[in-house]
């Protein structure tokens, strides 16, 4: 039996429907208070629990080989952050003593590829360090400190592998993440602002292949970029539009007038308690080096990423039967 954490977010759901395909059975820990709607009526083994709660932790590995560790919060956020803080690290060492104590055969960590040290040029690849002094974003900064504690544990006997996808779309978005959120927009031909920039976008499901790649085939202690393909914001709405044949309104933004405006876009997120998505730091995002190499994980893991026009069709097909089930629904 396989534990996942965070499996009721975006990766994690996919993972556990992957996973029960495959034949596996599976354990999801889930937060008190959690929605549980992206797992609903899976043959899941469910039960409650905290990464923040070390009794709640070892309850849940009771019986299993392994853990796929992606339970974490994700901010775009400007400052500091105590609970991205918290449950990113915090909560990574506790599944990893838990992990170390209760002799587990395999961990998989889920990081990021922002917690690798940003380069202006070149190739961002596993050669790059992770940087837990990285001056963007409390965000990335969680990541890149819980990924060195898990090659610290790796060294210490722990049977680790490590993860870091790109900017994840694709179907089973329940959620809906920031590009989520701008490939629905499309969709429903709502109009759509946009500023210029690009980044890489991976396939929900081609990470959660990585994933399992990775279980099955990684090395302890090494790490995995899990990339995509480059986009621009620009190329991707034009790709919504082919997929619908159905035209909406595109609105650019100048991007020093997006600079601008997202000085303040925090203090109106904060107040209006919705989620953030156009902020100084999303901005940087689309204008940082996205020149991204899955190259190891192709020669280790046989990691083979599907084509970003296919992950784009499938995410809006996702988006619009929800729409349409909903409807029906009412």
């Amino acid at each position: 039996m396989w534990l996942v954490t965070g499996a009721t977010g975006h990766i994690g759901n996919v993972l556990v429907r992957k996973l029960l395909e495959r034949g596996e059975k599976v354990r999801a820990l889930i937060p008190p208070g959690e929605s549980r709607e992206s797992i609903q009526g899976l043959e899941v083994e469910a039960i409650e629990g905290d990464i923040l709660n070390l009794d709640s932790l070892f309850n849940s590995l009771q019986g299993t080989r392994g853990v796929f560790h992606l339970a974490g919060v994700i901010s775009i956020m400007p400052g500091s952050n105590e609970l991205v803080h918290k449950v990113n690290v915090e909560g990574t060492r506790n599944v990893l003593r838990a992990a170390m104590e209760m002799k587990i055969q395999k961990l998989v960590y889920t990081s990021s590829i922002h917690a690798i040290k940003r380069v202006e040029a070149g190739v961002i690849d596993e050669a790059l360090p992770y940087d837990p002094d990285n001056p963007y974003g409390a965000y990335d900064r969680s990541k890149a400190q819980a990924t060195l504690d898990v090659q610290q544990a790796a060294h210490s006997g722990l049977e680790a592998v490590i993860a870091c996808p790109t900017g994840v779309i694709g179907p089973f978005d329940f959620r809906g993440s920031m590009m989520g959120h701008v490939i629905r927009t499309a969709a429903e031909k709502k109009p759509t602002l946009y500023v210029d920039g690009a980044y890489d976008f991976v396939d929900v499901r081609d990470v959660v292949d990585g994933l399992i790649a990775a279980a099955e085939h990684g090395k302890r202690g090494e790490s995995y970029i899990l990339s995509g393909q480059r986009m621009s914001v620009r190329y991707l709405l034009e790709t919504v539009r082919e997929i619908t044949g159905q035209g909406f309104m595109l609105m650019k933004m100048p991007f020093e007038l997006a600079k601008w405006a997202a000085q303040f876009t925090p203090f109106y997120y904060r107040w209006t308690k919705s989620s953030p998505r156009f902020t100084p730091y999303s901005l940087e995002v689309l204008r940082s080096n996205s020149n991204i190499s899955h190259a190891k994980a192709t020669r280790e893991l046989g990691y083979q990423p599907r084509s970003l026009y296919e992950s784009i069709a499938d995410t809006v097909r996702w988006f619009l039967s929800r729409r349409a089930f909903a409807k029906i629904e009412n």
